[in-house]
């Protein structure tokens, strides 16, 4: 459904640089690229107005292509390095493109099993709260209050000692941001450049669609829940199956 006639722009970041997964992005995953997943989920996304690439890795961008994804530039190497940041490369894309956009949508491609129901109902949802920003999070699977740091002599030190000696169901719940969908008003990122902030509206996900891949354990894990998703509900790109 339209969002007061608000302009979308969805960027997917993908340097070529994975020192776990040399060449993840473009690594087949169940029949298709990696990166392919999230290209096809935002090209099917009724709300976003276009979707682009932000790379510096040329095997990248000509995958990217081929799957029908605009890549207006190649990304500078100072902000293809371990240190640079989402924030950085979204406001590179800012002062790249031609066009101001109303809202940015940003989709990393290790987050396969995102669903274009995700991408829509998330920017629905931060358009009707108002909201600046909105970031997806999944419920963690064991309360923090569980962990513990190891001093100098390996003994255990509780990570939050006031909630240690609680039962499981005193503790509240907890969720984690799992990298599938970052929602922020230009406006507002280009005055304060981050995606979590006070007022930013959590858009919860299943566990089953928060594989962020960054392991090879995290690989088998999408693999095999991909090969176990139906194929029926699925949206169409230009009459192909997405």
């Amino acid at each position: 459904m339209p969002m007061c006639q608000r302009t979308v722009l969805a960027i997917i970041p993908a340097r070529g640089g994975s020192k776990r997964l040399p060449g993840k992005n473009v690594r087949d995953l169940s029949g298709k690229p990696l990166i392919a997943w999230t290209i096809e989920a935002a090209r099917s996304s009724r709300i976003i107005d276009r979707v682009i690439l932000s790379s510096d890795s040329p095997a990248i961008m000509e995958v990217a292509r081929c799957f029908g994804c605009e890549v207006p530039f190649r990304r500078p190497a100072a902000l293809a390095t371990d240190e640079a940041t989402s924030e950085d490369v979204t406001l590179h894309v800012l002062t790249a493109l031609d066009r101001v956009y109303d809202e940015i949508i940003l989709l990393q491609p290790t987050s396969p099993l995102r669903t274009v129901s995700d991408i829509d109902d998330a920017l629905v949802a931060c358009d009707r709260a108002g909201a600046s920003t909105c970031v997806s999070v999944t419920e963690t699977s064991k309360p923090p209050f569980w962990n513990y740091t190891l001093d100098g002599d390996g003994r255990m030190q509780p990570l939050i000692p006031a909630m240690t000696d609680l039962p499981r169901s005193g503790y509240p719940k907890t969720y984690l941001p799992n990298g599938a969908i970052y929602i922020t008003r230009t406006k507002a990122f280009v005055q304060d450049p981050r995606f979590i902030r006070p007022d930013t509206l959590a858009y919860v996900m299943p566990a089953e669609r928060s594989v962020d891949i960054d392991t090879a354990v995290d690989w088998a894990v999408a693999e095999a829940l991909l090969a176990s998703r139906p194929l029926s509900g699925h949206r169409t790109v230009h009459g192909k199956p997405s």
